[in-house]
């Protein structure tokens, strides 16, 4: 049986990765038009949210991918502003 901490890395690693194709996307087009500012900020402070939780309770699959999730979430909210511009 899978421990409850393993599902949660594998949860975290596969919800964390979801924004990286994004990402690349966004750096290789130079193009962020399409992606809302509104929706990048609430993720981020839902992420932030989930991190400080996960500090309080010491969750570390929580932390963890939160962290990450975050400073992905903070590059996506930077390329927009960068890039958001219309075309």
């Amino acid at each position: 049986m899978i421990s409850a901490e393993l599902l949660g890395f594998i949860a975290g690693a596969l919800a964390t990765s979801s924004t990286i194709p994004q990402l690349v996307r966004i750096f290789r087009l130079k193009s962020a038009y399409e992606i809302s500012t509104a929706f990048t900020i609430l993720l981020l402070s839902g992420i932030s949210l989930w991190l400080v939780y996960g500090l309080y309770l010491s969750l570390t699959p929580v932390i963890i991918w939160n962290a990450i999730g975050a400073g992905c979430v903070a590059t996506l909210l930077f390329a927009k502003l960068k890039y958001g511009r219309k075309p």
